[in-house]
């Protein structure tokens, strides 16, 4: 990158993010990290712009149009004229109240030309402010509510009414106007500029440890699975004693793949009915917008009834406990050729649709990240189907499966008071997850992660086969909890769902429509985009109170397994790291995109996700 090209103190002309205009703003500082401008505006808003949308004063001034006054001898020969009046001449008292009338109309209509350019953005501050599908931007000096545009514009009204009758029966001659129109031509030479378009650059900041990193992953990942499951199948499944390994024969069966296949198929049946309502998704950056049907609720209503059926005809679900280590294996041998696939394919992808985060040409990096961001086969989206169906759905199930076996191992003629409660919280968090389908596609995930290795192992291996951890570790490690215990347990999983329920309807309602009257009470930092920072609410106690009723969540569910070994928590200490890494993701990403407006945030609200702690 050059060296800076403007000065502390200078003043430049800067567009104003999301438009072609531009307007006097001086320069206050300059990041030499990320390369932008802090520009002040004369209202006082502060904004980060790159070096690309700030121009020269010099650039913008306009052409001297030609002088419409007379030439020297018609002046001359003007004055020696006679002095004489006709009758219906005016008077001289009455020529000059003319003259300053005209003066005063064109300083009306200058202060009116003013107020009519400051509208459109305006409007443009207002569109964009209630457009749920922005993501970030950069902040404003105050916060705001959505009344003050409203205000100035119908203080605008009247003058702009008066301009345009002004201008419907003006008596000025028709070369004055070809002069004006001249001249405002020559303005929108240098105002309206034509946007530079956007080119994808490569990624740079490498997470997960770089290459290397990433390549440990790939192995380290499905061997953590393995290793976790074998634990669960001993006795003693303490850290010091380390399972047998598994003859490698007994990991494979054929006709266990073909299970898993016609569950994977199953599902994606499931996800093409012509069932559910079809919005838009965040646009891109091409500033399309793709369109998601919602319809997992329903994939899963479909999914109870098909296992209520093979049950009615007494179909032995505990083969899923069976043969649980051979499914795990076939998940992952499906996962891994699905993300080749998903990384050859998107060698052929267009710039455009490739991902923020893994566009950094190192191979592995790329397919563990995923290169593509959104891969589609026609309409059928396999990040976004990926993400809720196979493996959040699977998840149900195989705890379904558990209950079922722990029933008929142990001889029980109905499920223990532990098993009934890791039943019924996990449960409740994907039937909550799928009846808010639509929240996902604000995510993380969605928007920016590409769809590789990471998200394709993550959504049809690590989900249904290390969430449903406690579970699998009841069935050989039977608990028994007093209901006193019990209660106190169903309290902690209300609490943390509460608030991770609360907080996400709260930032979804306010993404969809912050003009909503409901959401009145709510005080937030605007942003140049329009998209603001909550600082009221469970967003201003801590900035992610949802990550935080998640991890209550999760302690929830691994209480009901005792504390006689630390196996069964091994979910809520990787929720834990998870959400600690993912926070810190969020903020870096966030930092980039909001620029000031986070800091101020991050002033606010000085909590990442435990209060008082983190």
């Amino acid at each position: 990158m050059p060296s800076r090209k403007f000065a502390d103190g200078e003043v430049v002309m800067g567009r104003w993010p999301g438009s072609v205009l531009y307007y006097e703003v001086q320069v206050t500082s300059y990041d030499d990290v990320a390369h932008l401008y802090t520009v002040k505006y004369k209202d006082g808003t502060e904004l980060a712009l790159k070096e690309s949308d700030i121009r020269s004063q010099s650039s913008f001034k306009h052409r001297k149009s030609q002088s419409s006054s007379s030439s020297p001898s018609r002046r001359s020969s003007s004055r020696s004229r006679s002095r004489s009046r006709s009758p219906g001449r005016p008077a001289k008292g009455r020529r000059r109240s003319a003259s300053q009338s005209r003066e005063h109309k064109d300083d009306k209509k200058k202060a009116i030309q003013e107020t009519s350019l400051a509208l459109p953005v305006l409007a443009l501050f207002k569109r964009s402010e209630n457009n749920t599908k922005r993501y970030n931007g950069e902040p404003e000096s105050t916060e705001k509510n959505d009344t003050s545009c409203v205000i100035l514009e119908q203080k605008l009204k009247p003058d702009l009414e008066i301009n345009r009758v002004l201008e419907q029966y003006s008596l000025r001659s028709r070369k004055d106007d070809k002069k004006k129109e001249d001249i405002y031509s020559v303005k929108k030479t240098f105002v309206a500029v034509k946007p530079i378009e956007k080119v994808p650059t490569k990624t740079k900041e490498l997470e997960f440890g770089g290459r290397i990193g990433t390549f440990m992953l790939v192995f380290l990942l499905p061997a953590t699975v393995l290793y976790l499951l074998l634990m669960c199948k001993q006795d003693d499944p303490s850290l010091l004693n380390f399972p047998p390994l598994p003859a490698l024969e007994s990991l494979w069966e054929g006709r266990v793949f073909g299970v898993f296949l016609l569950w994977f198929f199953l599902q994606a049946v499931f996800y093409l009915l012509p069932i559910g309502k079809v919005v838009e998704g965040l646009p891109l950056s091409s500033g399309r917008k793709l369109q998601y049907r919602i319809n997992g609720f329903y994939a899963f209503i479909l999914t109870a009834a098909a296992i209520g059926v093979l049950l009615y005809f007494q179909f032995e679900l505990h083969y899923v406990y069976d043969h649980f280590m051979q499914l795990a294996v076939s998940a992952t041998a499906f996962s891994l050729a699905l993300s080749i696939y998903l990384y050859v394919r998107s060698l052929k992808a267009p710039e455009e649709e490739l991902a923020p985060g893994g566009n950094s040409g190192y191979i592995i990096y790329d397919f563990f990240t995923g290169h593509e961001l959104n891969p589609r086969i026609g309409s059928f989206d396999l990040k976004y189907f990926c993400e809720l169906r196979p493996g959040l759905i699977g998840w149900v199930v195989i705890n379904l499966a558990m209950l079922l076996a722990e029933m008929k191992i142990h001889n029980l003629s109905v499920p223990s008071l532990s098993m009934i409660l890791v039943n019924s919280f996990q449960l409740l968090y994907v039937v909550d997850a799928l009846w808010n389908e639509e929240a996902i596609l604000t995510t993380m995930d969605i928007t920016h992660d590409g769809f590789g290795f990471m998200l394709a192992f993550g959504d049809l291996v690590w989900v249904p086969f290390v969430y449903s951890l406690q579970a699998y570790y009841l069935v050989g490690h039977p608990t028994s909890i007093t209901w006193p215990a019990a209660a106190a347990i169903t309290v902690l999983n209300c609490i943390g769902y509460y608030i991770f329920r609360s907080a996400n309807s709260q930032k979804n309602n306010f993404r969809r429509n912050p003009a909503d009257p409901k959401l009145a009470n709510l005080k937030f930092i605007p942003t140049a985009t329009g998209k603001g920072l909550l600082v009221t609410g469970w967003w201003g106690f801590v900035r992610h109170p949802n990550y935080l009723g998640d991890i209550i969540m999760a302690l929830a569910w691994s209480l009901p397994c005792g504390f006689n070994h630390i196996l069964p928590y091994f979910y809520v200490i990787y929720f834990i790291c998870l959400l600690v890494h993912r926070e810190a993701r969020d903020e870096h990403h966030c930092k980039q995109k909001y620029g000031l407006a986070w800091e101020r945030y991050c002033q606010r609200v000085p909590y990442r996700i435990f209060p008082y702690i983190y």
